[in-house]
């Protein structure tokens, strides 16, 4: 589903870093369908930036990243995601379910806006939204909370938001940044 070949990402100098910054050096690795798996490193260790690379959100100084699924007609699909134009990205990001670790939540669209947002964004039908955001409202323990905004919720509700937005287009891949980092014992 994954593939990694030889990537290494460095990023230039700036005003705020005087020398460039090497995020990941030859990192090569394979992620297969229905496998679960757990990147972990101090800050700063180049999670994220792995992350940005699985979305096309950055691009490899070297190597190449593959993304393989079967799309919706049943045609398996080999995607070299650093190779994407930019107007492509939408098309790969369909398939991918991401939690943010500042969970990106619009903080002017209640609980149920933000998830009904990722459907509205793929175009779906208005009877899909409403019977699909109360459903996975109630997976991610949040089906009273559906009519709060942002402002109203916990950190750990925020997060619930942000990983039923991950979940409701049913992804062929989901990427959790810092997934348990503010949930309570009970809901990790």
């Amino acid at each position: 589903m994954i593939k990694f070949q030889g990537v290494s990402k460095i990023y230039p100098a700036n005003s705020l870093n005087p020398s460039p910054t090497n995020a990941l050096t030859e990192m090569s690795f394979e992620i297969k369908e229905k496998e679960f798996v757990l990147i972990a490193g101090r800050s700063g260790a180049g999670k994220t930036t792995i992350i940005k690379m699985l979305t096309g959100e950055e691009k490899p100084t070297k190597g190449r990243v593959f993304f393989f699924f079967e799309d919706d007609q049943k045609i398996i699909k080999n995607v070299e995601v650093n190779k994407l134009k930019r107007q492509d990205l939408p098309e790969l990001r369909r398939h991918i379910g991401v939690v943010f670790q500042d969970y990106k939540l619009l903080p002017k669209k209640t609980v149920f806006e933000n998830v009904a947002y990722a459907l509205e964004v793929a175009g779906a039908e208005d009877e899909q939204i409403k019977h699909e955001v109360p459903k996975v409202l109630k997976i991610v323990g949040l089906e009273g909370r559906s009519n709060h905004f942002p402002s109203e919720l916990s950190g750990g509700e925020k997060q619930r938001v942000a990983i039923a937005r991950a979940l409701i287009h049913r992804p062929k891949l989901i990427i959790a940044d810092e997934p348990t980092g503010n949930l309570d014992p009970y809901h990790t």
